[in-house]
């Protein structure tokens, strides 16, 4: 077990916070890093957005620690200090979708060797909810999920939309996939933006963590997606519309000013799942769990009392 760097200055994470360096099957190295509590009620399974890193989530371990449970984030190959998949460091690409389900098992395979504790639960934000679901159909063994304004669809312009599906599936065959998106930067979201024009958060604290967190340390930044990104998760998206939601408990939150990920796309699987609670946050933005403190204790309050509640229920209960 290799450790990784862990940047405690940026986290805010517990104490005792650890990274480690983890082989995926494909050969990859990606990070992961873990919190700890003692007489831990069990591990939450923290699967971050596009462009997120471990230390980003160090806030949210320490409030699911103060709830009574452990936690462990990753670092998705392509982005935090994971192998990057280019050699511009700044675009964020993947080969496959399905390449992030590889990062899991290594992940869960980590967790079983660090021994951390019985049952397992999942938070999947953003990308990392496209991921957790596609987990979840996988047979991934967690006994409850929260989603934060997961990515089962994203927004796009009516009449965008045919270009984004052509454009980025014709740069595979032409061999330009690698490329930045039209439309996206190099820079990182939150070093281009303000606090009054940015869309994930509307607390002035938090958005001004997130732009410290990358003046800190720039190795954690990344820019938008390439063209391959693009094309591979509209396609991942796609399919899993059309499949059956996951027989397990869920509480998603979706902010009321959601504006990056498709908000029709979330009430309609919350409406077909059976197991399932949609909970719209008024004023919410795309990163609630970076929103204002009430905005995050109502989260997690919520989330932890639907892990509370399946602490030995089997998923098919």
């Amino acid at each position: 077990m290799e450790a990784a760097p862990y940047h405690s200055d940026i986290a805010g994470g517990p104490d005792g916070g650890a990274a480690h360096w983890l082989k995926t099957s494909d050969g990859l190295r990606i990070r992961v890093g873990h919190w700890t509590v003692p007489n831990a009620k069990g591990t939450i399974l923290i699967f971050p957005g596009r462009t997120e890193f471990v230390e980003k989530y160090g806030r949210a371990a320490a409030a699911l620690a103060e709830r009574g449970y452990a936690s462990l984030a990753i670092d998705w190959r392509g982005q935090g200090i994971a192998d990057r998949m280019t050699p511009n460091r700044a675009i964020g690409h993947v080969g496959h979708f399905d390449d992030y389900q590889r990062d899991v098992e290594a992940t869960l395979a980590h967790a079983k060797e660090l021994g951390l504790p019985k049952p397992y639960f999942l938070i999947g934000h953003s990308m990392g909810g496209c991921i957790g679901l596609r987990s979840l159909m996988n047979g991934l063994d967690v006994n409850a999920v929260m989603f934060s304004a997961p990515m089962w669809g994203v927004q796009i312009a009516p009449a965008l939309r045919p270009v984004a599906w052509g454009l980025s599936a014709v740069s595979q065959p032409l061999g330009f996939d690698q490329t930045l998106a039209p439309g996206q930067f190099e820079e990182s979201y939150v070093l281009r933006t303000t606090l009054a024009e940015n869309t994930l958060t509307g607390d002035a604290e938090m958005f001004a963590i997130l732009q410290d967190q990358l003046q800190k340390h720039p190795d954690l930044g990344l820019g938008g997606p390439s063209l391959r990104w693009i094309s591979k998760s509209l396609r991942e998206m796609y399919i899993l519309s059309t499949l059956p939601s996951p027989d397990v408990p869920c509480i998603t939150f979706l902010g009321s000013e959601e504006a990056i990920v498709d908000p029709a796309r979330i009430r309609d699987r919350m409406r077909r799942w059976r197991r399932g609670t949609l909970q719209i946050i008024e004023d919410g933005r795309h990163e609630m769990l970076m929103d204002a403190p009430a905005v995050r204790n109502k989260i997690f309050d919520e989330a932890v009392a639907l892990f509370d509640a399946h602490q030995t229920l089997p998923n098919a209960a």
